[in-house]
């Protein structure tokens, strides 16, 4: 993900991080979506998504998603 950016609306800045999450309601779990994160904004986007009750995952942008 070279060159990703942020996934929060009007960011622009790099992205270090990516934000594995589901909606259980529709996806089971070997459905993730990958919205990617500035060092700023990434606790507000993994809290968005966890007072949603969705499972959510943080981890390095560099790190490879196997699922």
């Amino acid at each position: 993900m070279t060159g990703a950016i942020c996934s929060r609306a009007g960011c622009r800045a790099g992205a270090n991080w990516q934000v594995l999450w589901r909606n259980p309601r529709i996806h089971g779990p070997e459905r993730r979506k990958v919205w990617t994160a500035c060092d700023e904004h990434v606790d507000y986007l993994r809290s968005f998504l966890a007072t949603r009750d969705f499972p959510v995952e943080v981890r390095p942008l560099d790190e490879a998603v196997t699922s």
